[in-house]
């Protein structure tokens, strides 16, 4: 398994089990989307950035909410081309953790 996030070109960051799609010369044509959510970041502090006093050493909250990204399609695995990905990074351990736990685990037990 392989979790990956995507920013595709639309501007939405989706969370996967991502696999390559290659060619049979060996050539990444697009990649395969395995129960694909859309990930939005919700800013949690009541203090806007202009009350923030730039000293201060406190962080930032941020809630992220995950949703499925084609939630009206039979396919679990969605194909890809990879014109449509802007780049695709590790999460970090607490998002992916989420992920497995909400999204793939649920799926399981379906």
């Amino acid at each position: 398994m392989t979790i990956k996030v995507v920013l595709l070109k639309s501007g939405e960051d989706v969370i996967a089990d991502v696999k390559e799609m290659v060619s049979p010369d060996k050539k990444v044509i697009g990649y395969f989307l395995t129960k694909p959510c859309v990930m939005k970041m919700q800013n949690t502090d009541n203090i806007t950035p202009e009350e923030m006093d730039p000293k201060s050493e406190r962080k930032s909250e941020f809630s992220v909410t995950m949703y499925p990204w084609m939630p009206v399609a039979k396919e679990k695995t969605i194909p890809m081309a990879t014109d449509w990905v802007v780049t695709m990074v590790t999460p970090i351990d607490k998002i992916s953790q989420m992920y497995e736990e909400d999204i793939l685990k649920n799926e399981k037990n379906e």
